[in-house]
């Protein structure tokens, strides 16, 4: 296959994996009673109103130089937690969304596949890089590192006084998953639960 082909096909895949995340986010915090992402405009499927410079383009950019599953972050969907009857549980309905969605994505993707089988090509290809990368998205995006969405999960059941210390890593997040991602610490987390939940989902060896 033409390498521009491939890398365009593993774009696409991104920006479908990305964008209904983000959404799923602001849609189920306006389900719990939260209008800031529907008055931001970010409950649309439109990729413009999502992309992040660094999470959406140049991270998944230099991981492609570097020959390696490209995955990132969309532009956070805003959400306001004081419109929750339950903040802390509402926080946590949020965050989980998205990786619910991936992994949704992912079960449907692989169903595609073995529909399709080896005669689908590019068709084929498209659908199996799909669930690959909603795959990573979603193990990704569980790790508990504020602000990712698996913090959201664990801030649910931390009591308080331990709370508001875990969140204060927010503003250092990024830099810390940059710092682990160089260490190549969070490629030994996310390959092996990636590749389990991938040969589950398509029943490869």
């Amino acid at each position: 296959m033409d390498n521009i082909i491939a890398v365009l096909i593993q774009l696409l895949a991104l920006f479908l994996a990305i964008v209904p995340h983000e959404v799923a986010h602001g849609y189920v915090a306006w389900k719990l009673g939260d209008p800031t992402a529907r008055r931001a405009n970010r409950l649309t499927l439109n990729p413009l109103a999502h992309i992040d410079l660094v999470g959406t383009i140049i991270l998944p950019g230099m991981l492609m130089l570097m020959h390696s599953p490209p995955f990132g972050w969309a532009k956070p969907v805003p959400f306001d937690p004081r419109y929750f009857r339950d903040p802390r549980r509402g926080i946590m309905l949020v965050g989980a969304a998205g990786p619910i969605t991936n992994f949704a994505m992912a079960i449907l993707s692989a169903l595609l596949v073995r529909v399709f089988g080896a005669a689908g090509g590019l068709m084929t290809y498209f659908l199996a890089y799909l669930c690959v990368i909603n795959i990573i998205l979603g193990v990704f995006n569980l790790i508990p590192i504020p602000p990712l969405d698996g913090s959201r999960v664990v801030m649910r059941f931390l009591p308080e006084e331990w709370a508001r210390p875990y969140l204060r890593l927010e503003p250092f997040g990024f830099i810390i998953i940059i710092g682990l991602l160089y260490l190549g610490a969070l490629e030994r987390v996310i390959n092996p639960a990636a590749s389990f939940l991938f040969r589950i989902l398509l029943g490869t060896p």
